[in-house]
């Protein structure tokens, strides 16, 4: 009997417990959803803001970085007045999940071209099921998904089963040839980048802050494949998830679209945010040698000093409609 199901319903296992300010802490990792309630966060010790000086904002994060004591490439770009902070921008880093964001950009590309369907049947085969991130590999055989559903578990659900559906689709060859051609610099794509081990491996998949950065900006412009197409990957990204990294200290009502990557060592998010007082981008990737829980929350506080830039008089200076 063939089961039709729907991969946007959340069975996310959540692991909850109590902290001492009394709230209940939702832990995850690339395969669990993240949530948090209320939570009060410090400031921030020693950085100050401006939020009508840019610099000052990107001397925090500078400040932050360096505190940090591991490898950080990052991107953050107003998307109103063009003002980008960054810093070892073009540093190659493993991918890990963040390979899924490219992937995603590659397969709408193929729609465009007609060599992919997004609502194409993909029956689920007990050989298709793999480890890791991702709610696909408990469905039942048999089950029927499009590749759109596919897609957005592959992006928000980091779903391994299901990005390997897509890839077996279009092939490593047209997936590397796709990236050149949408304009990525660093990005590259190998079948020993998806072995689940914690491991180095000698050929991984890998990406730069740039790379993401560039994707980030085409899609937010419309202007990545077609104007449809992106806006369908943003919308796509809007439904990630995982909650642990940039979104952790995001202010009520904002929205952000992202995606994350964690594994062999490196974390990593990159993600547009809509506030109040405009939309920006922000690529934090991380290589270290501490915990995988301090590199979260390394992202988090990153996200957490550029959100005070843009929250700041957001009320008394609000954006022009």
């Amino acid at each position: 009997m063939v089961v039709k199901k729907s991969v946007r319903f959340d069975k996310s296992i959540l692991y909850g417990g109590l902290i001492s300010v009394g709230l209940l802490v939702c832990l995850s990792g690339d395969n669990l959803q993240s949530m948090s309630l209320a939570l009060v966060v410090p400031k921030p010790q020693g950085i100050a803001i401006n939020p009508d000086d840019w610099t000052s904002l990107a001397k925090a994060v500078s400040t932050r970085a360096n505190r940090f004591g591991a490898t950080v490439g990052y991107v953050i770009k107003d998307f109103k007045s063009g003002q980008v902070a960054s810093s070892n921008a073009e540093v190659v880093f493993p991918s890990a999940s963040l390979i899924k964001f490219p992937i995603l950009c590659a397969a709408f590309q193929a729609v465009e071209e007609g060599r992919m369907s997004l609502s194409a049947p993909i029956t689920l085969q007990r050989r298709d099921r793999k480890g890791g991130s991702g709610t696909l590999k408990f469905s039942p055989i048999g089950t029927v998904y499009t590749n759109r559903e596919l897609l957005e578990a592959m992006i928000d659900h980091s779903d391994n089963t299901a990005a390997d559906l897509i890839v077996r689709q279009l092939g490593y060859d047209y997936l590397q040839k796709t990236f050149v051609a949408l304009g990525l610099q660093d990005t590259i794509i190998r079948p020993e980048g998806f072995k689940l081990t914690s491991r180095r491996v000698q050929e991984d998949n890998v990406t730069s802050p740039r790379d993401m950065a560039y994707l980030l900006e085409k899609i937010y412009r419309r202007e990545l494949v077609s104007a449809q197409a992106s806006d369908q990957m943003l919308d796509i990204m809007k439904h990630q998830r995982l909650r642990d990294r940039l979104p952790r200290f995001l202010p009520t009502g904002w929205e952000i679209a992202h995606k994350t990557g964690l594994l062999r060592k490196a974390c990593h998010d990159v993600g547009i945010v809509f506030s109040p007082k405009g939309d920006y981008m922000i690529c934090v990737l991380t290589s270290h040698d501490v915990t995988y829980k301090m590199a979260k929350r390394f992202i988090a506080t990153v996200g957490r000093i550029t959100f005070d830039y843009y929250r700041r008089d957001a009320s008394s200076n609000p954006r022009s409609s």
